[in-house]
């Protein structure tokens, strides 16, 4: 896994209104004057948070006109669920699995406890 790559999404992620700009964007591209009804702030705002996705690579933007046409790029859907299925995978393919280090899951549920 990337680290850095992957720790650039989260900071990116880590924003209420850019969540739900990918889950509006999960159903496929979108003008930016339509994603723009679904919140109360200004199209300077939505810009500033496009760019941050756009930066991160979790958008691509497409010009059509005088709009700004976003989607998911494949790449971040297929590449994040990976990352996050590996962050949080089974002691089987964890990295401490290559150290012999791992704790199996019920001493961890101890710990924890």
């Amino acid at each position: 896994m990337d680290y850095e790559k992957t720790a650039g999404i989260l900071k990116a992620l880590a924003d209420s209104k850019r969540l739900k700009i990918i889950d509006l964007l999960s159903c496929g591209m979108m003008c930016a004057c339509d994603i723009l009804e679904h919140f109360d702030f200004t199209q300077p705002t939505l810009s500033h948070h496009m760019k941050v996705l756009e930066k991160a690579g979790i958008v691509q933007v497409t010009k059509k006109g005088l709009w700004h046409y976003y989607q998911l790029t494949e790449s971040f859907v297929e590449e994040f669920d990976q990352s996050m299925t590996q962050l949080f995978s089974d002691e089987s393919s964890c990295i401490c699995h290559e150290a012999n280090q791992c704790t199996s899951k019920e001493t961890m549920v101890s710990i924890h406890e």
